[in-house]
């Protein structure tokens, strides 16, 4: 038999990184072992469930490429075989009815208004082996009757868990380091109603920068928001796949092919796991320096097409000679927009912070931009050129050519940081517009 793992959300929120992962690594365990990735939505608690919620979930996980072989299959239409179950515990006395103040009720027949409760056995120990974690143990002592049938008619995640993992025959569950204390649960109803018992795999705890569990509330966890923001699914998916696990050859920028077959669920470690943004970015860079010219222009163009300045006054033909400046440039897709919005608006970008950095506080500006305007209008319009008659003016003021540069790059582009300065102006701009913003730049001094 092939391992069947599932991934089962909720949709009762948004794919963060968390549950982003679990997809993932149940993915990569499936397809590393040739087995099939089952997706389940875990919607049994209605009140808190939105189809557009679903929907978006779903369009996440096709965005990473997390493409399933079975599903989606929806808890909520599995409520009848949940209820039967129920009605069998309570049967053979495995379960009970309780009322609002949690008090026992006599009988053994679901009735409206009424919970129903696992009875806890006495003097269990509880314990499985963890894939990650090794052998776990609990003593039902610890364990308090639990809800598996609401009063409002639905059955509880434990419950309506563990009997779709029965009945789907799911044999690998891969889950966070946070749903390790419900197991025992889980495996005391598996027992109860004689279904074989999978295989499991907690993933580590994910951590932020002040290695505090990372929080959607108070961390930047979204994967819509990194979507947006222009990171390549490519690069999400690989920086997900180090959150816990490592290659063996140690090379982490790598395609997901390669990943899929490198990885073993046994290989995951279980300490705490960094989500660390700028390895992300690095990672991301990584991937974008790696795409071919013409699926480069395609993944931006959907920014180009947002960028704040009019449509007609952006030149295919410019962008096309700044493709090679940026691209090894940019940390995500958007960054494209400030790396190129100097050549296309009437005016470069008022950056304050750039401003005051360079102008202001910076050494000799006015000095570098009034040699630069000199220079720059009678040497050769090349980039060397260029750049040699901009480390002349810096020259003479004992500035080396980075300090000197900056006063230049500030007036043309608007911004500290950009695509390479010289061959930008030589190769995309025109003279006298470049003489045009030094001007306004040093009559602004």
């Amino acid at each position: 038999m092939t391992d069947r793992v599932r991934f089962a959300p909720s949709p009762t929120g948004y794919l963060h990184v968390g549950s982003a992962r679990t997809a993932l690594f149940n993915w990569l365990h499936a397809r590393a072992t040739r087995g099939t990735y089952v997706l389940r939505i875990e919607d049994t608690d209605a009140e808190r469930n939105r189809p557009e919620l679903t929907r978006a979930l779903l369009d996440e996980l096709e965005w990473l490429g997390l493409d399933w072989d079975e599903g989606p299959h929806f808890q909520s239409e599995r409520r009848d075989r949940h209820r039967e179950v129920v009605e069998d515990l309570l049967d053979r006395g495995l379960a009970y009815l309780c009322d609002a103040d949690n008090a026992e009720v006599a009988g053994t027949s679901l009735v409206d208004g009424l919970a129903v409760r696992f009875r806890m056995p006495d003097d269990r120990t509880v314990a499985f082996d963890d894939v990650v974690r090794g052998n776990v143990s609990f003593d039902t002592a610890d364990l308090e009757d639990f809800v598996v049938w609401r009063s409002n008619g639905t059955p509880m995640f434990l419950l309506a868990n563990a009997v779709d993992d029965a009945d789907m025959g799911i044999t690998h569950a891969i889950r966070g380091e946070d749903l390790l204390s419900g197991v025992p649960k889980v495996l005391l109803l598996l027992d109860a109603i004689g279904a074989p018992r999978p295989t499991y795999a907690h993933l580590p705890l994910l951590v932020n920068a002040s290695r505090q569990k990372l929080s959607k509330r108070r961390d930047d966890v979204a994967m819509a928001d990194f979507r947006e923001r222009g990171y390549l699914p490519e690069a999400m998916v690989n920086y997900l796949a180090l959150l816990g696990w490592g290659p063996p050859d140690d090379i982490e920028v790598r395609p997901l092919e390669e990943i899929v077959e490198l990885f073993r669920i046994e290989d995951v470690n279980k300490a705490a796991a960094f989500f660390d943004l700028r390895k992300l970015e690095h990672v991301n860079a990584s991937h974008l320096r790696g795409l071919d010219k013409a699926t480069f222009v395609e993944r931006v163009q959907p920014w180009l097409d947002e960028a704040p300045w009019a449509p007609e006054a952006f030149d295919a033909g410019v962008f096309d000679r700044m493709v090679d400046l940026v691209q090894e440039k940019l940390r995500t897709l958007a960054d494209v927009v400030r790396f190129v919005d100097f050549l296309f608006l009437e005016e470069p970008a008022d950056d304050p912070e750039s401003w005051q950095k360079v102008m202001v506080d910076g050494p000799s500006a006015a000095e570098v931009l009034d040699g630069a305007a000199a220079a720059l209008a009678g040497c050769p319009w090349e980039s060397e050129a260029v750049k040699d008659a901009v480390a002349e003016v810096g020259e003479a003021l004992d500035l080396r050519l980075g300090k000197a540069q900056a006063p230049v790059r500030v007036a043309v582009t608007g911004r500290t940081v950009g695509p390479p300065l010289f061959e930008a102006m030589a190769e995309c701009m025109e003279r006298d517009e470049v003489l045009r913003r030094i001007a306004r730049a040093r009559a602004r001094l």
